[in-house]
């Protein structure tokens, strides 16, 4: 009795092998899913689109568990949709990763003592679509691993055709409209990767350095600067003070001589000192400080480099040719031979940026690059949000997001590399630039280059939404699947990708955002919420997991960590539990099939079906409308609960085992709970495919002999609710779940047969009796019964004779034992809480696990008491 519209289908066939093996069926079903198309859209379909674009993973990458994770979570909402009657595309690419991809050439280049300058620059471009074509792309067959349902025939890279001339024609646009410029600045640079890094893809961390303190000037001029980088004194253009520093208002607009050089620096009033802090003085350096360039502008101060792109001193003099580590121990050792350091500090801790890609501690560094304007673009961003055309989910990461986008600085878009994007601007002999769009000739004739930088990965990236749509061409595809409708990531690219998606998307599409929503998760750790990571020794593989598990396996231990934005703690027993269930799922189902269960025929009227029947299709269809619910929320971690729960305890552990007294006696009644299991099933296996595809796909095509599960149709809750009949088998469950708790109190195996006389007249039980006694292995009450035991539950009472079964002295020093244990643990703890100077003293979590020890003596005694009472007398 849900909505189910699914055509009938000839009659299933009940052979499954006894055991699931998913390395067997796992991979020839995945390729006969994509081999009859069922992942592929068509873009004059009038069916309503419904469009996510995979975050792009890098040529270089392998699967991990963060791919892992986030591919489940996307697979599964492209799965319902697609069922539901969406035209769904899930879209495939890859990024081309600009400074990870060459930094993997040059490895390889090394290794044949050569260098990217020994192939030029044509050469090593080529050799890196050689190693694309190669080696490149690995995570493709790794995904299939998975079950991604991936429209592979549109799989994108971006820098392949489409999306290069793309990226052109945004850089082209954007040139036009000044929103792009060239300006020397500050950038952060990496002297390994020899390129300039943008602020969000520096790492910071913590490192052991030091805190030199030095005096500059001679006398009565003299001041004192601290400084973490002593190397860069050699390029000082300044000493700066606060304007209201009383103590140095002498001094400033004089010059003092700046020490190891031949040099006189200006003192300089800005506001930007903190008088407070430290001497009150700071060194300038406007070539290789962020701050300090600031100054520096404001006091039209030289800016003197002084290490080259390598971090090597460039200044002529003794310290010419170190690199920059080196010089920093030799001009504090000149400085002190000098006597001009004050003070020292070893180990200084503080926060340093290190280049993401390779680790190195990265150099501000004076340098001449490519810039966006972000404000404007920034603003439409942050206001897509704001007016509501643009959701965010959780809600609590809007705010996030508000203090990313409203506090911008202008993005850096050049980089140093080989591999790329390279910048369409063509520079002439006497100084012109030109920008060339994608279907214009660049300029020619003596003196004309083209610009040797190429584009940060992040610019095309941003792109993605629309140009996998085959933008800057109107088509149909654009049409149909543009705007996205949510972009499912992780909360760390909230800065990296995805407001540039939401910048880029906004000023070329018109001022039409690129999705509905944004879905954020959270973070892969270990099971100890511990962040994984090759130092740490945590790291796994996700594919060994696949191997010995099984994929489903692994997605419903992800899908049932993934509460919206919050982390995400797995560990291997979480996967095995997982497997347990896929098995579980197996099992019962390959029983239900042996047993009677059909999707033949339609389902037999209300009145038809016992209480049994109807309490289950009631809970299959709350299930469904809660599942829903939680789909539309973005909720995985408790949609898998629910359907765990409904699966294993109510579905198998529960309805199954109920029934099989009516299956057992066969008849026309048997029939008809026949029926029903094989609607559930059915129901059932809908519901879970999105998160666990191939086990309930091998399921579902058994019982129903339909083609597949990818297209068959979503479930709808049909409104059917029986409270009746719920609160019905409620009381069953809580006679059978206490009798089972007092067996088990007893001693008894779960096996052993007991004889019982159940008194059940009056009660909703009656009808249950048979499947009551099936369940809790209790004998009719014969000649001869005597009871032992008595326990009244649910309305009903049922009488055990343990004669025979129990030693019931044994039983009875046991418990006593017991008993005494607990009374003593009582004792102690009252004594303890009755104790007004250990309360005041104690700290509040000792208190409460003492509190905690009393409350669960209390409920041992109780419960041990009850036993005691309940053994056979005498």
């Amino acid at each position: 009795m849900t909505e189910n519209t699914q055509q009938q289908n000839p009659a299933p066939t009940t052979e499954l092998p006894t055991q699931y093996a998913p390395a067997e069926v796992e991979g020839p079903l995945y390729e006969r899913w994509v081999e009859r198309g069922y992942f592929e859209v068509d873009a004059k379909s009038e069916k309503p689109a419904y469009t996510i674009v995979i975050p792009p993973p890098n040529v270089t990458g392998s699967l991990h568990l963060g791919h892992a994770f986030e591919h489940t979570l996307i697979d599964a909402l492209t799965r319902r949709k697609r069922m539901q009657g969406f035209e769904t595309l899930w879209q495939p690419g890859m990024d081309h990763a600009g400074i990870a991809t060459q930094n993997v050439v040059e490895r390889e280049l090394a290794k044949e003592g050569k260098s990217r300058h020994d192939l030029g620059r044509e050469a090593f471009v080529e050799r890196v679509w050689q190693w694309k074509a190669e080696s490149g792309g690995q995570i493709a067959g790794q995904m299939r691993r998975l079950g991604d349902g991936v429209a592979w025939s549109r799989d994108r890279f971006t820098m392949d055709e489409g999306l290069s001339k793309a990226v052109q024609t945004v850089f082209k646009k954007m040139f036009d409209d000044e929103l792009i410029y060239r300006a020397e600045r500050i950038i952060n640079w990496c002297p390994r990767c020899l390129t300039a890094i943008s602020d969000i893809e520096v790492d910071y961390q913590d490192d052991d350095g030091e805190l030199v303190s030095m005096k500059y000037g001679e006398g009565d001029s003299t001041l004192v600067v601290a400084t973490t980088r002593a190397e860069t004194m050699l390029g000082d253009t300044a000493i700066a003070v606060h304007p209201d520093d009383e103590r140095y208002q002498h001094l400033i607009g004089t010059l003092i001589k700046l020490p190891l050089t031949n040099r006189s620096i200006p003192v300089v009033a800005d506001t930007h000192v903190d008088p407070e802090f430290g001497t009150g003085c700071v060194k300038v350096t406007p070539a290789h400080d962020p701050n300090d360039f600031a100054i520096g502008q404001r006091h039209n101060l030289e800016s003197i480099e002084v290490l080259d792109q390598r971090g090597v001193i460039t200044v002529h003099g003794p310290f010419e040719g170190l690199d920059r580590f080196e010089a920093r121990s030799a001009i504090v050792a000149a400085m002190r031979a000098e006597g001009r350091i004050v003070a020292e500090k070893r180990p200084y801790v503080h926060s340093v940026g290190h280049c993401s890609r390779c680790k190195t501690t990265l150099e501000p560094r004076l340098s001449l690059q490519w810039w966006v304007k972000v404000e404007t673009l920034a603003k439409a961003a942050g206001d897509a949000v704001r007016d509501g055309r643009v959701n965010i989910h959780p809600a609590d990461m809007t705010q996030r997001y508000f203090d990313w986008v409203d506090n911008l600085n202008d993005w850096c878009i050049s980089r140093q590399l080989w591999w790329g994007h390279r910048i369409p601007v063509w520079h002439g002999p006497d100084g012109e630039m030109v920008c060339v769009g994608p279907d214009e000739q660049p300029p020619s004739g003596e003196g004309w280059t083209q610009d040797t930088d190429v584009l940060d990965t992040w610019f095309s990236s941003g792109l993605w939404p629309f140009s996998t749509m085959g933008w800057p061409e109107q088509t149909e595809d654009l049409a149909k699947f543009y705007p996205n409708s949510v972009m499912v990531t992780g909360y760390d690219l909230m800065f990296f990708w995805v407001a540039r998606m939401m910048m880029f998307g906004l000023y070329v599409m018109d001022d039409v955002p690129p999705f509905h929503t944004i879905a954020f998760h959270g973070m892969v750790r270990d099971e100890f919420g511990k962040k994984m990571s090759k130092s740490f020794g945590n790291t796994v593989n996700p594919l060994d997991w696949m191997d010995k598990y099984g994929s489903d396996a692994v997605r419903f231990t992800l899908a049932k960590g993934a509460n919206p934005g919050t982390d995400v703690p797995i560990g291997e027993d979480w996967v095995q539990a997982s497997r347990n269930f896929a098995n579980k799922i197996w099992n019962a189902t390959r029983f239900a099939l042996m047993n009677g269960a059909t999707v033949e025929g339609e389902l037999p009227p209300v009145e038809r079906l016992s209480a049994t029947d109807r309490w289950i299709l009631s809970r299959l269809n709350k299930t469904v409308a809660e599942v829903d619910a939680y789909y539309e929320d973005y909720q995985f971690a408790k949609l898998s609960e629910s359907l765990y729960h409904f699966a294993w305890d109510e579905v198998f552990d529960w309805y199954v085992e109920l029934s099989k007294t009516t299956f057992f006696a066969g008849g026309e009644q048997a029939e008809v709970s026949g029926r029903v299991l094989g609607e559930v099933l059915d129901v059932m296996l809908r519901v879970l495919h999105p998160i666990v595809p191939f086990v309930t796909e091998t399921l579902w095509t058994t019982l129903t002999g339909g083609e597949t599960l990818v297209t068959a149709d979503w479930p709808k809750d049909s409104g059917f609710r029986d409270e009746a009949a719920e609160r019905e088998i409620e009381l069953v469950q809580q006679v059978v779940t206490e009798v089972r708790r007092f067996r088990s109190d007893q001693g008894l195996q779960p096996g052993q047969k007991v004889p019982a006389e159940l008194t059940l007249t009056g009660t909703a039980l009656a009808p249950h009796e048979a499947a009551i006694r099936q369940l809790l292995r209790l004998q009719p009450a014969g000649e001869g019964f005597h009871a032992t035991a008595s326990l009244p539950v649910a309305g009903a009472t049922v009488a055990l004779d343990l004669s025979g079964t129990i030693d019931v002295e044994a039983e009875r020093k046991r418990l006593t034992k017991d008993l005494g244990a607990a009374e003593k643990e009582k004792a102690d703890a009252n004594k303890k809480l009755g104790n007004e100077a250990f309360l005041a003293k104690a700290p509040d979590n000792v208190v409460d696990k003492i509190r905690t020890r009393l409350a669960k003596a209390e409920a041992d005694i109780e419960r041990i008491t009850h036993q005691i009472a309940a053994l056979p007398q005498g």
